[in-house]
């Protein structure tokens, strides 16, 4: 590996900044308007952010003016996981279920009394119980349910069967959220054919900048009684505050080229993650692929080499210049193990050793050759030096 040359395996967390998002994000730093003005300057950063707020919708099949622009995901599910979240002329909802692999950001960031939130269990690949879905909506008699699952893993790359979960949610009555964070611009997202009521994207996922994220609706017929921050009438007085022009922006920049190289993505970086995938099973033949079984992702893979704890490996990968993740990224930097892990049911010794890659826009072939030449390092050091000395 050449001097100071790196490979960015990382992308679950954050896919770096595309170079021409970049441009975008520069030029519309520069402009001096505030978008809420009616002169010259502020029509033209309200044209930015209009431009993009098309673009993001184009990417999940929404319509623009169902688009409210967030500081990222997670502030995202937090305004819309909430008892006031309903239809038009209904009652809010009185019941939350979760599945229980979600994202931290609604595990912990609804606004939901405890005794007001059950878990939905996932089996051993990870994939939500639907029939436990069904039983729990059958028996809440007349509870009004907001239900939120994730179309894709963020930890594993696990998919989740939400149309099938739509379905039997709006059969009785309730209401449904999918955080498409980790799925958008991997994998074709619709929010109509999913049958969803909202879904909640993070522009840093797509290579758009960070700081930058979306709440869309399927429809101009919701309503969010409990607004998080309030003031103006910005966001069609979803969430007030002047705009972020410039991450905007670069958002839809992100968008628009996420969706238009999408189907070519998704094979180039299958048959990347298969290749990375078969290196490991040739280094480590008793490795743990997490979820092999189930459909993930095309750029995600999880993998646990018994008897190698994943903040030492994580370290050695780092030193021999190859940047993984031991699952999300969002927990302070700290390694721990995963709920997503104990929720599938994982041997505990196993858990705490997975390591996550996850590719993306800038990875090429030479990148999975440098991780597996690391890989075969790391194994030989950390692995089979332990197994001699035992």
């Amino acid at each position: 590996m050449a001097s100071g040359q790196r490979t960015y395996l990382d992308h679950n967390a954050t896919s770096p900044l595309r170079p021409e998002v970049a441009e975008v994000v520069l030029r519309a730093l520069q402009l001096p308007g505030n978008a809420s003005s009616v002169h010259a300057e502020g029509r033209a950063a309200r044209a930015e952010i209009e431009h993009a707020r098309e673009k993001v919708a184009r990417l999940v099949g929404a319509r623009a003016k169902n688009v409210v622009f967030t500081s990222g995901g997670t502030e995202a599910a937090n305004l819309v996981l909430a008892p006031g979240f309903r239809r038009l002329g209904q009652g809010g909802v009185t019941k939350l279920l979760v599945g229980a692999a979600e994202h931290p950001c609604v595990l912990n960031g609804h606004r939901f009394a405890p005794d007001t939130v059950d878990i939905i269990p996932v089996d051993s690949r990870g994939i939500l119980d639907l029939a436990w879905l069904e039983a729990h909506l059958e028996k809440g008699g007349d509870e009004r349910v907001l239900v939120s699952i994730q179309l894709a893993n963020n930890e594993t790359g696990v998919l989740q069967p939400v149309a099938e979960a739509a379905r039997l949610v709006h059969a009785y009555g309730g209401l449904i959220h999918t955080d498409a964070v980790q799925a958008t611009g991997k994998i074709p997202v619709d929010i109509a054919g999913l049958g969803i009521d909202v879904l909640t994207l993070s522009a840093h996922k797509i290579g758009g900048p960070k700081g930058i994220g979306a709440l869309i609706l399927a429809s101009d017929q919701f309503e969010i009684a409990e607004k998080l921050i309030r003031g103006g009438g910005q966001e069609k007085g979803f969430r007030a505050g002047t705009e972020n022009v410039a991450a905007i922006a670069g958002f839809g920049a992100a968008a628009e080229l996420a969706l238009a190289s999408l189907e070519q993505e998704a094979g180039r970086l299958g048959a990347l993650r298969a290749e990375a995938e078969a290196q490991v099973r040739r280094i480590a033949p008793d490795v743990l692929v997490v979820a092999s079984a189930a459909e993930r992702l095309p750029n995600t893979f999880a993998f646990a080499i018994p008897g190698l704890k994943a903040e030492t490996a994580l370290i050695a990968f780092d030193l021999a210049g190859v940047a993984l993740s031991s699952g999300s990224a969002c927990s302070s930097g700290k390694v721990k193990r995963s709920h997503v892990l104990d929720a599938m049911g994982v041997e505990p010794a196993l858990a705490e050793g997975v390591l996550r890659v996850s590719l993306g826009w800038s990875t090429t072939h030479e990148d999975v050759i440098r991780f597996a030449e690391a890989c075969e390092r790391v194994v030989d050091t950390l692995y089979k030096r332990k197994a001699s000395a035992a």
